[in-house]
């Protein structure tokens, strides 16, 4: 059996499906999607028959219009849980957990810091708090994915001296991903890929798309126990928000 996962920061549900966000599931059939950013406390599900194959778990903000996480799931989970433990961090809706029989899915949206670094300390600590709660359940079948907001290595972004000491790509901001590694994690899409060129999100501005100015920083982690399953880690080509689609394949006996 192999099992499709996605993981998209969608910029908002509403502007998502205005976008073609349902000939997308059409298109690529994963069986689950997992989406940051909904900025909505209630989907609304368009009357279409591919989205009757899905379970859909939401986790909103409590501020209306922003953050929020969600997954769509044609597998029906064993247990939901939608709290880290940060009170901030939960309110926000930035975190959704779904255990299924072969493994734990945990969809993450982290914060981004701000532009001038105003609220570093909020996403350090996040990052702290998830690295915690990660060690102390590595030795089971988790399957990380999320839009993470740091670029992890030089490679992961297209202009890597200018952004030194910027937000998302700070010495201290990417030792909190060395620190993921260093707990048995594993970074699917450079299970196959080592190439510079592909990025998951694009500033708006300066046709940074276009030009392919880009930002790996959504990304899909593995503990090392579930190294022998994966068989495709992939990023696609795909528009409607600001970042595109990540996704790996799983198959289990």
């Amino acid at each position: 059996m192999v099992i499709q996962i996605f993981s998209w920061n969608i910029c908002g549900w509403k502007s998502i499906l205005s976008k073609g966000f349902t000939k997308f599931l059409e298109n690529y059939r994963p069986d689950i999607i997992c989406l940051q950013e909904i900025r909505t406390r209630d989907i609304n599900i368009p009357f279409d028959p591919i989205y009757l194959k899905y379970n859909i778990y939401i986790n909103p903000s409590r501020r209306k219009g922003f953050h929020g996480t969600a997954i769509l799931t044609k597998i029906k989970p064993i247990r939901v849980i939608k709290k880290i433990g940060f009170t901030r961090f939960d309110l926000e809706g930035r975190f959704l957990r779904l255990d299924f029989k072969n493994f734990i899915l945990i969809n993450i949206y982290m914060p981004h810091g701000g532009r001038f670094k105003e609220n570093m300390d909020y996403k350090l600590k996040a990052y702290d708090v998830l690295l915690n709660y990660l060690a102390e359940i590595r030795n089971l079948n988790i399957v990380l994915v999320g839009d993470f907001n740091i670029a992890h290595k030089p490679i992961d972004l297209a202009r890597p001296r200018e952004n030194m000491n910027n937000t998302m790509f700070t010495l201290e901001e990417r030792s909190r991903i060395d620190k993921l590694v260093e707990i048995g994690f594993i970074d699917t899409f450079r299970e196959f890929n080592n190439m510079g060129g592909y990025y998951t999100w694009w500033p708006r501005s300066y046709r940074a798309r276009e030009k392919n100015i880009g930002w790996r920083i959504d990304y899909i982690f593995i503990s090392s126990r579930l190294r022998k399953y994966l068989v495709d880690a992939f990023i696609l080509s795909i528009s409607g928000s600001d970042h595109c689609p990540i996704g790996i394949k799983l198959r289990f006996d």
